[in-house]
């Protein structure tokens, strides 16, 4: 008996969207990245991109726990001396909400050219409304 290995071609992709408001960005990242590499689908193949698509609306209205508002800093350096620049979590909600979501995301997803294909698969917006209704998305429940 030999194990089953997907191959790219035969992997079907879905999409889910995931409503953000009041949900812990912790649970609620670890969830998408689970679903973004398709360890919910009994056809997981390690090596192969058997993801679906996530679409994340109302990133704005997520929630931190304790003063991690005030508190957890994002950095972000341009690879320049003297290039880093930091911001806490509520500058970078005012500025770009999205960037939180993505940042959390980024970070249980694989660092390599597969997790680059992963990370496409994700469309975060800070509002309700997303231009992807063609595509028919399920609610996933985080």
């Amino acid at each position: 008996m030999t194990t089953y290995m997907a191959k790219p071609d035969e992997v079907d992709k879905n999409w889910y969207v995931v409503d953000a408001k009041d949900k812990t960005l912790g649970r609620m990242a670890s969830r998408i990245a689970t679903v973004l590499r398709g360890k919910h689908k009994p056809e997981y193949t390690p090596h192969v991109d058997t993801g679906d698509f996530v679409i994340v609306v109302n990133a704005d209205k997520i929630k931190l726990t304790g003063n991690k508002w005030d508190q957890k800093v994002h950095y972000k350096h341009s690879r320049y001396p003297g290039g880093l620049k930091t911001m806490t979590y509520g500058e970078l909600k005012e500025k770009n909400p999205e960037e939180i979501v993505r940042h959390a995301v980024k970070g249980m997803v694989p660092t390599n050219t597969l997790g680059e294909k992963m990370m496409k698969k994700l469309k975060i917006y800070a509002g309700p409304d997303h231009p992807h209704q063609a595509q028919q998305p399920e609610k996933l429940e985080v």
